[in-house]
């Protein structure tokens, strides 16, 4: 049994953290929910029990004896307690950017590569990669398998619950806004998003870099590399869209065979954690309303390019807050309890 404390609890992911918890088995002794100081006292549900949150302090992972801490708070948050999580003696699972292209910390899905979550004892902490990353790694892995990757191109449709409450917040209260024909005074509220978000698509998630990438769409980048240990070309262009949960992805891949679209089927279909939903003469393919509160990736839309037989095309779904987030990082935590048993 394993002293469990989650980070950012009052948080969207954090919320989603207690569920998938209880809903995969760990083990839990005792949970401590943390947070900042203007959310101690409140109280959270875990096991048909109430547990009220406590300050995230650097002191209260060695009070609390906590073996495993999950990290869902903000970068800076977790590059000032993280550390200390791992000093007392927690293995970290962090949900945020700042350690996951660290040399000496793993980027862990693992369906595709849990034999580097053993590399955790360097610094005592596992990064969960980026949402995005993680839905188009579980497609892309068992296609490299079969096809050798070359290049990957994907342009992202990505939920306003990728920017936490907040953006869920902003979308609904803009859309209200609109069926109430109020929304010049709703926009001017707008305090997470650039532009508008209801009734619109903004090609623009994190902060631009110099090479006129975003962030969000170099993460993409570098972490499939990392987590799949390959040197495929990636190039990504995220764009937010007026969806509430769930991540799409249209997806180009290039590859070093000629590829079949029946063999790809099976692979993916085959691999664990993936569906095939891909049956267009009945309208059947993933959408975000299939795919919010599972934690399965979904695939459809499986083709072959018209002029390169080395090209395939296809699309991917997934609830970015259960399978790009709390979900894997429980998986994580699932692999490490095994790992650590049997020691």
């Amino acid at each position: 049994m394993y002293n469990v404390a989650v980070v950012g609890a009052t948080g969207a992911v954090g919320e989603e953290l207690f569920k998938v918890i209880e809903e995969y088995n760990i083990p839990v002794k005792k949970m401590v929910p943390l947070a900042s100081a203007r959310s101690v006292g409140k109280e959270i549900e875990f096991a048909a029990n109430k547990y009220k949150v406590k300050e995230l302090t650097c002191e209260v992972f060695e009070q609390e004896e906590i073996d495993i801490a999950f990290f869902s708070a903000g970068g800076s948050v977790s590059a000032k307690f993280a550390p200390c999580a791992a000093s007392a003696g927690a293995v970290v699972i962090d949900n945020t950017s700042h350690f996951r292209m660290d040399k000496d910390i793993p980027l862990v899905v693992p369906e595709i590569n849990p034999e580097d979550i053993a590399l955790w004892q360097k610094r005592g902490i596992i990064a969960n990669p980026n949402c995005s990353t993680i839905q188009m790694v579980l497609a892309l892995k068992p296609l490299h398998d079969a096809f050798n990757i070359k290049r990957v191109d994907v342009a992202t449709y990505q939920a306003t619950s990728g920017a936490g409450k907040k953006g869920m917040e902003e979308l609904m209260n803009q859309m209200q806004a609109i069926f109430n024909f109020k929304l010049d005074k709703e926009v001017e509220k707008k305090e997470v998003f650039a532009h508008q978000i209801a009734l619109n698509v903004i090609p623009h998630i994190d902060r631009f870099m110099d090479n006129g990438y975003t962030k969000e769409e170099m993460k993409m980048v570098n972490e499939t590399n990392k987590i799949m240990h390959t040197n495929i070309a990636v190039s990504a262009t995220c764009v937010r869209v007026p969806v509430l949960r769930s991540h799409s992805e249209a997806i180009t891949i290039h590859c070093e065979k000629d590829v079949d679209v029946e063999i790809a089927r099976k692979v993916l279909n085959d691999f664990e954690d993936v569906e095939v939903m891909d049956d267009v003469e009945k309208n059947i393919y993933p959408m975000p309303i299939i795919a919010t509160d599972t934690d399965i990736t979904y695939v459809g839309r499986i083709r072959k390019d018209i002029f390169d037989s080395k090209i395939l095309h296809l699309w991917v779904v997934a609830d970015q807050v259960r399978v790009g987030a709390a979900t894997n990082a429980v998986r994580i935590a699932k692999k490490w309890i095994e790992l650590e048993g049997n020691k």
